[in-house]
């Protein structure tokens, strides 16, 4: 058995390799604010200015060592790294990943970098090889009922258990389901984690060991966004799994956004308005595509596609139904003891208000439809106690054993 390791070897050229684009990303900043200081009246551009003469030499100067000593430092760790070997994560540095990939998740995909997390479904920690004979031997007692958990913004897989209680453990004792757990790269669009995962769990309805009769979804936060957004990109495509999935459940999803993300981009805004500190609203531009996405609970690549993320517009996405033929569940949490304060509506669980929770919109046309049946608010609860909460298991239980309508 592997010893588990907080850091990797092979995470230092990853981190090496990120704090090169750091420090490359500080001087630009510097530059840009030095341009703003010698030229005040001119207007702030949306990229870096450049500075000019020996002072643009300087800068210029600073960006080519930073890069040399970065390319040097990520060929001299590519040779060290292989003679290291390598050790199981353990669940402090999943934690940390999980947390970098939700706030640079995007930037590390496209610059390549070997922490960014590509999708996989996993079980016990350790992913799964979606092959029928490998699915077989990994999982002996798999039956015909899936249920897949989905993590929320910055989160992993390992973290549905949480003061000693997992959903999925207690669905697995109690309704005879599989339990599985998505892990994935938070920082993405919403709508390309949708498109991934539907292509994933056709892959494993697929090469299931067994025929598959039932798949469920629970998802924590943002992933009862791309649960959404991948049923509606199976039902364009026809895809096998969708008719076989029997339960939606959402618990503590912004589907019409989250104010914390409205307050970033209105931060953008108003920097982006004062000459001398316009360059550091760029720092807040650092912030993912995912995080982006739940200003509104954007689930399509059409809200997004061909438009700049950081600039302030109207709620323009297009309008997503709950998938049909689906029971379709939404659970939201309040901080306070019940509903009679306005504090505790727009508050909520402390990240997510209790209508966006809920599906409800100011605009009817918009509110999801779930039956007031398939609705529940647990008092006294914040974000993550969604996770590991008695309550919210006894009322999943509650749906659960309801008859079928």
């Amino acid at each position: 058995m592997k010893k588990t390791s907080h850091i990797r070897p092979a995470d230092l050229r990853a981190l090496a390799r990120l704090a090169t684009d750091a420090t490359l990303g500080i001087v630009d900043l510097v530059e840009d604010v030095h341009h703003n200081v010698l030229h005040p009246a001119r207007q702030t551009a949306p990229v870096p200015r450049r500075t000019r003469g020996i002072t643009g030499l300087v800068y210029g100067a600073v960006r080519g060592a930073t890069r040399v000593l970065g390319d040097g430092a990520d060929a001299a760790l590519a040779r060290l790294v292989p003679l290291f070997g390598e050790r199981a994560s353990s669940p402090q540095r999943e934690a940390v990943l999980a947390a970098l990939n939700g706030i640079l998740g995007d930037h590390m995909l496209k610059s390549g970098n070997s922490l960014a997390i590509r999708m996989q479904m996993r079980r016990g920690g350790q992913p799964l090889k979606l092959e029928r004979a490998a699915l077989s031997n990994a999982i002996p007692q798999a039956g015909g009922k899936i249920v897949v958990l989905l993590h929320g913004l910055c989160m992993n897989d390992l973290q549905w258990k949480r003061q000693g209680h997992s959903h999925g453990a207690a669905l697995e004792r109690d309704f005879g389901y599989t339990a599985l757990y998505l892990h994935y790269n938070t920082g993405l669009h919403v709508s390309s984690n949708g498109r991934t995962l539907a292509a994933l769990l056709e892959q494993l309805v697929e090469q299931w060991p067994q025929p598959v009769e039932e798949l469920v979804l629970v998802c924590h936060s943002m992933g009862g966004l791309v649960a959404r957004s991948a049923c509606h990109y199976a039902a364009e495509e026809n895809l096998v799994w969708l008719p076989r999935l029997k339960r939606l459940v959402c618990m503590g999803t912004p589907h019409h956004g989250a104010p914390l993300e409205r307050i970033g981009n209105w931060v953008d805004t108003i920097l982006q308005a004062i000459p001398y500190v316009a360059p550091f609203a760029r720092l807040g531009m650092l912030r993912s595509a995912g995080i982006t996405d739940l200003r509104h609970g954007n689930l399509l690549d059409a809200d997004w596609e061909g438009r700049n993320r950081f600039v302030r517009t109207e709620d323009m996405r297009s309008f997503v139904p709950l998938p049909a033929g689906v029971r379709s569940y939404a659970m939201a949490a309040m901080l306070g003891k019940d509903t009679a304060d306005i504090s505790n509506l727009l508050l909520g669980d402390g990240l997510v208000p209790l209508d966006s929770a809920l599906g409800r919109h100011a605009d009817p046309e918009r509110t999801l439809p779930f039956p007031a049946s398939h609705l529940s608010i647990v008092y006294e609860t914040g974000h993550l106690d969604l996770l590991g909460s008695p309550r919210v298991y006894e009322q999943l239980r509650e749906w659960f054993v309801a008859p079928d309508v």
